[in-house]
């Protein structure tokens, strides 16, 4: 069998997790046991996160549009229906953001969607 060193390639894979768990606390950014553990969870985590960021958004701006609806005396479900109906294609975040930015063009929005 033929010898193999790996003195270098070794080294760049462990400084790479390393530089990579820079910023975690105690072991976890220094053995390179742990620290490895330590980076593969919170790759696993960071893949997840930018799934569920989405996700709260999402939740972020229907719960300001509802609260921007009730304020004119609708619900989120029938604000949401009547939009479909009358053909205005405004998504959810840019309703939510004319609720805080523009009010009043959010309240001319809803009468339209409500006519």
């Amino acid at each position: 069998m033929v010898r193999v060193k790996r003195g270098n390639v070794a080294r760049k894979r462990r400084k790479k997790v390393l530089k990579m768990a820079s910023g975690f606390r105690g072991a976890h950014s220094r053995l390179f046991r742990v620290a490895n553990q330590q980076v593969m969870k919170s790759l696993r985590y960071s893949y997840v996160g930018r799934k569920r960021r989405k996700r709260d958004f999402r939740k972020l701006w229907i719960t300001r549009i509802n609260a921007a609806a009730k304020l004119n005396g609708l619900n989120y479900s029938t604000f949401i229906s009547q939009l479909k109906k009358s053909n205005i294609g405004l998504n959810r975040k840019i309703l939510s953001q004319l609720a805080i930015v523009d009010p009043s063009a959010f309240t001319k929005i809803l009468e339209e969607a409500k006519n």
